[in-house]
């Protein structure tokens, strides 16, 4: 087989998430990624990034500015995406952002436009929904397992820090419109979603933001006073949504978002359909270490009861072992997920002339159905979807740099 030109790739934004990119694209194994180096407005967290994965320390303009790197990876704070993501496509690099794509439609809409004006290659996170679990149920419901699909309820209530913390003096839009549970955790559910039924055709539902809450970090400059309705310069977000869905394919679906809860997080995915119920685990992860896929099958004739299944795992790129240590020895989000195998197929579909399944169409879908939700709210209508993404193309049954039959990335991507 032919050697495949690596794809040179840089990160800009070497904040928390940055950890996990970094391993995966530089520890993972893949020899189609090159990267290069990170950068970040606070030059000691990309200091200490570049020295821990051995790669350069890189201001913005000489990412942008390196006629080499093909890729660009956008890990700033969400409320930045839009502008930085902006900055890159017109360096004319191809850019694959963290989520969402953008604070507002608006701003995602002109990315979006800009990128297919230019020729340019524009994906946004979550990918989990390429990891192992969703993947297997992703074949279950293809092969008929459940039957015909339903219905769909997707939630996420966890309580939000950004209400009770003094805040982080790199990320003072925390909080406003765009940047709460909705824009946050809504890819995750709608990509896992969208991969297992496909695109939403139109949406209603509510929003809400509790104006009578306080600050109640007792460490919080405005401890005990009335939360900012303003951030920033911009309206507080909503921290309460709730959507109905009508999926193309005639299923229906709800989708429900709290952050003024409590902790441990509660995560909730089943689709059900004539002949079965799939339970899907929470989709901030890729799989295993007890987020697993659950297989529900209808009675039987001898007994009349239901079956429920613990189905094993069809795909690779499930969770790591969460015991074992990080790298740089200190608590890293989401260290142990494979975040950043989109900009490995990414890099792929450049090489190959093909989709890449992180499209900016399925990025932009999951800010259109949030912003419909949202004026479905102040309007009270039901919204037709501008978007339809195709499908992300499933991956190839098999298991990549395990011990499972190790299959070739190549054909597996």
């Amino acid at each position: 087989m032919p050697t495949v030109k690596p794809v040179k790739v840089a990160l800009i934004g070497s904040g928390n998430i940055s950890y996990t990119y970094l391993n995966t694209l530089v520890k993972g194994g893949f020899n189609i990624i090159d990267v290069v180096g990170c950068s970040d407005l606070i030059p000691e967290r990309s200091k200490a990034r570049a020295e821990l994965f051995g790669i350069r320390q890189m201001t913005n303009e000489e990412i942008l500015n390196d006629p080499e790197i093909e890729i660009v990876i956008n890990t700033t704070q969400l409320w930045n995406h839009t502008a930085v993501t902006r900055q890159i496509l017109e360096a004319g690099k191809n850019v694959y952002s963290e989520k969402a794509m953008g604070d507002t439609l608006e701003g995602a809409k002109a990315n979006y436009d800009l990128a297919a004006a230019k020729g340019l290659r524009l994906g946004c996170a979550p990918d989990c929904y390429m990891g192992a679990a969703f993947q297997t149920a992703r074949k279950l419901l293809d092969d008929g397992a459940i039957g015909r699909p339903l219905i769909a309820h997707a939630m996420c209530y966890r309580g939000y820090n950004s209400h009770y913390a003094a805040g982080d003096p790199a990320d003072p839009a925390a909080g406003s419109a765009g940047t709460t549970i909705t824009h946050d955790m809504g890819g995750y559910y709608i990509n896992v979603l969208v991969n297992m039924l496909g695109a939403v055709n139109r949406v209603s539902g509510y929003t809400k933001f509790y104006d009578e809450r306080v600050y109640e970090n007792p460490r919080h400059p405005r401890y005990k006073e009335p939360l900012a309705h303003e951030i920033g310069g911009k309206r507080r977000g909503d921290t309460v949504m709730l959507g109905a869905l009508e999926f193309k394919n005639g299923c229906f679906g709800s989708l429900t978002f709290c952050s003024e809860g409590f902790f441990p997080e509660v995560p909730r995915m089943e689709i059900y359909g004539t002949e079965g119920i799939l339970t899907l685990p929470d989709p901030n992860n890729f799989g295993g270490w007890g987020n697993d896929v659950y297989l529900t099958r209808v009675g039987n004739a001898v007994n009349g009861k239901n079956e429920v299944f613990r189905v094993p795992f069809t795909h690779g790129f499930g969770d790591t072992d969460p015991s074992i240590p990080t790298l740089s020895g200190k608590r890293e989000p989401c260290y142990n997920s494979w975040r950043g195998l989109a900009v490995v197929d990414m890099a792929y579909a450049i090489r190959r002339g093909r989709p890449h399944r992180s499209s900016a169409e399925l990025a932009l879908h999951t800010v259109e159905i949030i912003d419909a939700i949202e004026h479905s709210m102040q309007d009270n209508k039901v919204y037709t979807l501008h978007s339809c993404p195709e499908r992300p193309a499933p991956l190839t049954p098999g298991f990549f740099g395990g011990s499972i039959g190790e299959a070739s990335i190549d054909n597996i991507l």
